[in-house]
C-alpha cells in the first residue's frame, strides 16, 4: 500500500524526491523495523563478521535491504582495539557500503549475548561521533529478529557507493589527555569502568593490556546492569530508573571506559541516549591505550593476588 501511495504521488508530480524513515529513537524493535517498507525503510548496516568457519554471517541470513560492514572497520589496531578510526577511513568505510548522513540508519549485530550490545554501541557512538543525527539499534539483533519468526535473505548484495563528509565531534570523546587532566585534577568528572568486579580491582587484565588495574579515582559500574538476563537493553524509562538508583545524574560529565571501549560504549548508550544525561562521554581506548602508555594505575596490588593463583592454582 506504502509503495502504491508513493508511485501515485510520484505520477501526479506531488512527490519529488523519496522521504526516509521517521525516527525510531535510539532503539528499535524487530516488529517496528520489519514494519517500515520502501520509502520509509532506514539505511540498515549489519556489522556482523564470520563464523567459526571463516564463513560470512551476512551472507548466511541477513535483513532485507542491510549491507554488512563488520565490526572490525570501527575498531584500532590489534595492540589498541579501541583506539579511535581516522575520518578518511571512516569515510571510505561508509561510503563504500552507501551510508548517507542523511538518512534514518540502523544498526544490526547478532545478538548472541549481553557483550554482544557493545559492538552496536561503539558503531552507534562513532556514526554519532561523525555526524550521524538520526540512528537506531536493533534491539536484541539478529537471533531476536529471527526468534520471533522474521524473514531473512542470503547471499552478496550489490553496493551503492556514496561520498560521505566525515568531521568528528569532541562532545561525547573523551582523549587520553582529558584523562590525565581528570586523574591530576585539573579537570572534574566522574570516572566510570564498565568491566566486571574482577577487572576493576586489577584481578584480571585484557590480553593487549600492559598490566591490571584501573583510571585512579574510578568506580565501577558493570555494563550487565542494563540487562534483565537478556540481550535486549532495558528501554528508556527503566534506563532512567538504573541510572538515578546509581546515583548518576545531570549537571555531572561521566567518562565511560573499559577495556576496548567496548563495554564502555553500553554504559556510554544507556547513559546519554536511554537515560538522556546530557554530559556523558567514552573514553574510546580505554584501559589497554591507557596503560600501554605507562600512566599510573590505581588497583594494581591485584596483580600479585593474580600470579599467587596462577602458582598455586587457587
Amino acid at each position: 500500500m506504502k509503495k502504491l501511495i508513493s508511485q501515485t504521488l510520484v505520477a501526479f508530480g506531488l512527490l519529488i524526491t523519496p522521504t526516509f524513515a521517521a525516527s525510531f529513537g535510539p532503539l528499535v524493535s524487530p516488529e517496528q523495523l520489519n514494519a517500515a517498507v520502501g520509502d520509509a525503510a532506514p539505511f540498515i548496516i549489519d556489522i556482523r563478521a564470520t563464523d567459526k568457519e571463516g564463513a560470512s554471517l551476512f551472507e548466511k541470513g541477513h535483513i532485507a535491504g542491510s549491507v554488512n560492514a563488520p565490526y572490525g572497520l570501527f575498531r584500532g589496531p590489534k595492540e589498541n582495539p579501541g583506539q579511535l578510526v581516522t575520518e578518511d577511513h571512516l569515510e571510505k568505510v561508509l561510503g563504500d557500503i552507501g551510508a548517507d548522513k542523511n538518512r534514518a540508519t540502523v544498526v544490526a549485530y547478532q545478538g548472541a549475548d549481553i557483550s554482544d550490545f557493545g559492538a552496536a554501541a561503539r558503531v552507534y557512538w562513532t556514526l554519532k561521533m561523525a555526524g550521524f543525527t538520526d540512528i537506531s539499534i536493533l534491539n536484541g539483533g539478529i537471533d531476536t529478529w529471527t526468534q520471533q519468526g522474521l524473514p531473512l535473505e542470503t547471499g552478496a548484495v550489490v553496493l551503492k557507493p556514496t561520498s560521505v563528509d566525515i568531521s568528528f565531534s569532541d562532545r561525547w570523546l573523551a582523549n587520553r589527555d582529558e584523562i590525565l587532566k581528570i586523574v591530576g585534577g585539573e579537570e572534574k568528572a566522574r570516572l566510570v569502568d564498565a568491566r566486571p568486579e574482577e577487572f576493576w580491582k586489577g584481578e584480571k587484565k585484557h590480553p593487549a593490556a600492559a598490566r591490571p588495574g584501573t583510571l585512579p579515582q574510578s568506580e565501577y559500574f558493570v555494563h550487565s546492569s542494563w540487562f534483565d538476563n537478556k540481550p535486549v537493553i532495558a528501554d528508556a524509562a527503566k534506563a532512567k530508573e538504573i541510572a538515578a538508583k546509581a546515583g548518576f545524574k545531570n549537571g555531572e560529565e561521566l567518562v565511560s571506559f573499559c577495556n576496548t571501549g567496548h563495554w564502555a560504549a553500553t554504559n556510554w548508550f544507556a547513559l546519554s541516549e536511554l537515560a538522556g544525561l546530557d554530559n556523558v562521554k567514552l573514553y574510546p581506548e580505554s584501559m589497554v591505550g591507557y596503560s600501554n602508555a605507562g600512566h599510573e594505575l590505581a588497583n594494581t596490588p591485584g596483580l600479585f593476588k593474580t600470579l599467587i593463583k596462577q602458582v598455586t592454582g587457587g
